[in-house]
């Protein structure tokens, strides 16, 4: 599969919770940078490092197939040249049920590469309490 050239680094960010939600795991890395020092930190695990690393910790969140729906919000973007840095909250849906279950809060990088925007980093932490959820699913693309 060629690797897509995300011309923002917000399609690279809905690119990847796209992949997220349909478990996708070739999808999930082609928006990845192919790097050693990407990093990725899911709630409560360990800090994943570098493409096989990153992919493995993928490979086993997918495992399961596609059960979750993202409701995006509170998101905070600080912008530099080449590189983009977004804080945002996750509110997760799993499959089935009425309403999001658990709050995640995200912090994803992207950096400017020769193949177009590119994941650098994705770390996530269990909120606090959940806020108020979005009532319509965020438009991811």
């Amino acid at each position: 599969m060629n690797s897509p050239a995300f011309a923002t680094a917000r399609d690279a960010e809905a690119a990847f919770y796209q992949a997220f939600e349909r478990a996708d795991l070739e999808a999930m890395m082609s928006i990845w940078a192919k790097r050693d020092d990407i990093y990725c930190i899911h709630p409560s695990g360990p800090l994943l490092t570098g493409v096989t690393q990153v992919g493995e910790g993928w490979r086993e969140i997918f495992r399961a197939g596609p059960s979750l729906r993202f409701f995006l919000g509170a998101r905070r973007v600080y912008e530099s040249e080449g590189l983009v840095v977004s804080s945002l909250q996750e509110n997760i849906q799993v499959t089935g049920e009425e309403r999001p279950r658990h709050v995640v809060q995200a912090t994803n990088v992207f950096l400017l590469t020769p193949a177009g925007w590119r994941m650098l980093a994705h770390h996530a932490s269990p909120a606090a309490a959940l806020p108020h959820a979005p009532t319509e699913p965020t438009i991811l693309h």
